[in-house]
Formats: C-alpha cells, structure tokens, sequence
C-alpha cells in the first residue's frame, strides 16, 4: 500500500506542472482571449440590435409616410371627383338652358309657322271662294246664255 501512495505521490508531482501550466494559460486565455471576444460580440450584439431597431424605426416612419400619402392621394382624389361632379353638374345645367332655349325659339318658330299657314290658309280660301264665284258666274252665265240661244 505504501507503493501505492508513492506512486500517487509521484502522479502529483509529475501533474503538478502540467496542472499549473493549465491554470495559467486558462488565467492568461480568460484575460487575454475570451473577455476580448466576449467584448467584441457584445459590441456586434449592441451594433446589430442598435441596427435593427433603427431599422425598425425607419419601417415605421416610412409606413407612416405612407399612411399620409394614401390619405393625401385619397383626399385629392375626393377633390378632383367632386370638382369633376361640378362640372358635370354645370354642363347638365347648360346643356338644360340651352335645350330649354332652342325649345322657346322652336316654339316660336312653329307658331309663327302656324300662323303663317293659318293666313296662307284663309287668303288661299278666299281666293278660291272668288274663283268659286266667279266660275259660278261664268257657268250660269254660260247656262243661262245657252238657254237662251
């Protein structure tokens, strides 16, 4: 047993090194290696989340941009229907007045034509009553000188 714990005793002190060797490069990776690294991925954590939420706020502005433009095109386009409505509405009206005057003027002009056929109408008919009474004379004239041959 004795052999036992010098063999031991001869297993530490040959670890001894290799254990003190160990512990110093993992004191000397620690300070110079992993808190380097481990400083650099938190500033590239830092840089990408400050990244992306500037992203996230540029998203936002842009879709509020956006909303504004939708309802700017929105309220320019209900100007431009109820503009084009107007007009609509004062063509409607014009061509209504105008309609409404060529209907006055035809109007007119049928009753004047009317009144004008109604004249030609009665001197055509007292034409012809003279003509009828002077053809109604012409034949009793000619009957009765016919008789009286």
């Amino acid at each position: 047993m004795l052999a036992l714990a010098y063999q031991a005793r001869d297993l530490i002190v040959a670890a001894l090194p290799t254990l003190i060797l160990f512990t110093l490069l993992s004191v000397y990776l620690k300070h110079f290696f992993f808190k380097p690294l481990a400083k650099a991925l938190e500033e590239r954590r830092q840089a990408t989340e400050g990244t992306k939420h500037a992203a996230e706020n540029a998203f936002e502005k842009a879709r509020r941009k956006a909303a504004e433009y939708e309802e700017s095109f929105r309220t320019a386009r209900a100007e431009l229907y109820k503009e084009q409505e107007q007009f609509r509405a004062q063509l409607r009206n014009e061509q209504s007045s105008a309609l409404n005057e060529m209907r006055v003027k035809n109007d007119a002009l049928i009753a004047e034509a009317r009144t004008r056929i109604e004249s030609e109408t009665a001197a055509a008919r007292g034409s012809l009553q003279q003509e009828a009474e002077s053809l109604a004379e012409q034949i009793a004239t000619t009957v009765l000188t016919g008789r009286a041959s």
